[in-house]
């Protein structure tokens, strides 16, 4: 359970922990300023911290028993205008360790406490700064990796995943309040809702939540990144070209055919797009090997899975024509973009013949860093994801996808009931659970344990 007292004042590091040109310590709570005066000198003397306006940045030094521990930049935000909506403080010192942790040490002292992970959003979340969704949106800021998350995240944070919720939620209490205004005069028969057009309403609202829910498909991807199976039989490179995209020795590589036992996956940019590759076990038609058998079948299911399928093939194997037509056959039932490429193109006796129009095929040598960049090109024209406007609501959070789903299942009952002139009461009781799980989504309808589960995975100085 996430339980902390509203009343104490909070401090933690807000850049990232270790040594720096600066770091920023944020101090909230009602009594944030009065602490920090306590151990902050302004170098105006005979000024003190409490009596500086709101939002002006004021050079100082931090003392300890006396000596001078660093000379910083305290910022003030008085309260409601600030991120939490309280008293906020925020110290700029040097980057040293020692610096931050002896500042951390005397705020504590002097009467704040070190602040839980996401405990600074949280308060900005019950001081009314901002609702649930736009909170998690800053999380999803923070770790975001591309351009499409990074577009994705600060429109949500901005309000535009709730503007859409809120309009949603007005026009259901307006749906179902001419429902229970009619229960209120059943037995005069009077009708204040026109049944045509609540349907029509109700259809228009449906449309709205499952494109919201049917936008989890490329949220997801956005977030996580595209999926990219490197498959292909043993030795013929997978973990080479793996390595050769990430610039790493990030997979074993060895010329014993069968190396990679398990999936290795790992994450890379290109071009503002995140894409997840995924280098599996060879994969050959015969095996006594058991492990290697688990191995192959995981290759085989994260083809099936993931959105684009590099398939690699041995250049300088011969006679190899006949399998490559019965292979490229193979990959085109898998109905999703495929790239053969062919490999040790620098090893190759003589210029391969092995090329398809569909699949598409290169030929590379994974030493070649022209060629690798070929690989790199052709992934991002395989992908779609980057096609929306900035404006688009995307979701990308798992657990705003659940609630829209319910939701979606709650207003599609609501459209049948009005096909079949279902009571309005039971009407009625679909539409305040359409509108109930819209209200998980933004915070308006939690828990305690809902709240710790979602502030928990923030970093301690957000």
């Amino acid at each position: 359970m996430y339980r902390s007292d509203p009343q104490d004042t909070i401090c933690a590091l807000s850049t990232p922990p270790g040594t720096g040109g600066i770091a920023v310590v944020r101090v909230s709570g009602q009594d944030a300023i009065a602490i920090v005066d306590k151990i902050f000198v302004p170098l105006q003397q005979g000024k003190r911290l409490i009596d500086c306006p709101a939002r002006m940045v004021v050079y100082g030094s931090i003392y300890h028993h006396r000596e001078v521990l660093d000379d910083v930049l305290a910022t003030v935000f008085n309260a409601p205008h600030s991120f939490t909506g309280e008293d906020t403080v925020e110290l700029s010192c040097h980057g040293s360790i020692y610096i931050q942790q002896q500042l951390l040490q005397l705020l504590i002292q002097n009467g704040a406490r070190q602040a839980q992970a996401g405990e600074f959003t949280q308060r900005a979340f019950l001081k009314g700064k901002m609702d649930l969704s736009r909170a998690e949106a800053v999380a999803d800021l923070i770790a975001s990796t591309s351009a499409g998350m990074h577009k994705v995240a600060i429109n949500q944070m901005r309000g535009g995943f709730s503007a859409e919720l809120s309009q949603l939620r007005t026009q259901l209490l307006n749906f179902t309040s001419l429902i229970e205004l009619e229960l209120d005069f059943s037995e005069e028969e009077v009708e204040f809702a026109d049944r045509t057009e609540l349907l029509a309403l109700a259809e228009n609202i449906r449309q709205k939540i499952a494109r919201l829910t049917d936008s989890f498909s490329v949220g997801n991807v956005l977030k996580n990144g595209i999926p990219v199976a490197i498959i292909g039989k043993p030795n013929t490179g997978k973990s080479t070209l793996l390595n050769a995209l990430l610039n790493e020795e990030r997979a074993i590589v060895s010329e014993i055919p069968g190396t990679t036992r398990d999936t290795i996956e790992e994450t890379l940019s290109i071009d503002g797009q995140l894409f997840r590759f995924i280098d599996t076990a060879g994969i050959r038609r015969h095996t006594t090997d058991h492990i290697e058998s688990l191995g192959i079948q995981r290759s085989l299911d994260k083809a099936e899975k993931s959105s684009i399928i590099l398939y690699l093939f041995d250049l300088t194997v011969e006679g190899d024509e006949d399998d490559l037509i019965a292979t490229n056959r193979w990959l085109q039932s898998f109905r999703k973009p495929v790239l053969m490429i062919g490999t040790k193109n620098d090893l190759a006796p003589c210029e391969p013949s092995h090329t398809f129009d569909e699949p598409p095929t290169i030929h590379i040598s994974c030493k070649n860093p022209t060629d690798i960049e070929r690989v790199k090109n052709q992934i991002v024209r395989f992908t779609q994801t980057q096609s929306f406007d900035s404006n688009d609501v995307i979701v990308t959070n798992i657990r705003h996808y659940e609630a829209l789903s319910k939701a979606l299942s709650a207003i599609i009952r609501v459209i049948e009931g009005l096909n079949t002139n279902l009571s309005g009461d039971f009407l009625s009781q679909d539409i305040r659970e359409c509108i109930h799980h819209l209200g998980e989504i933004t915070g308006e309808i939690t828990t305690d344990e809902v709240l710790g589960n979602i502030f928990s995975k923030f970093c301690i100085g957000k």
